[in-house]
């Protein structure tokens, strides 16, 4: 298996659920001040993000 698949797929996932639920946020079920989920789901995103990007940077490597 490719060196840095699998933070690319977990990346991919894990971007993929929290802009689901950022999408559920917006239609106005879960607006509420002082709500802790939307950090939440900015914190998975960028989680998320970084895992790509990181997988991303590790399979180029490797390639060479």
């Amino acid at each position: 298996m490719r060196e840095g698949l699998i933070p690319t797929i977990l990346g991919t996932g894990v971007t993929a659920a929290a802009a689901v639920m950022k999408m559920r946020n917006k239609q106005g079920r879960m607006m509420r001040s002082k709500n802790v989920i939307p950090v939440a789901q900015s914190a998975l995103l960028g989680f998320g993000l970084a895992h790509i990007v990181l997988g991303t940077i590790d399979m180029v490597q490797h390639r060479k």
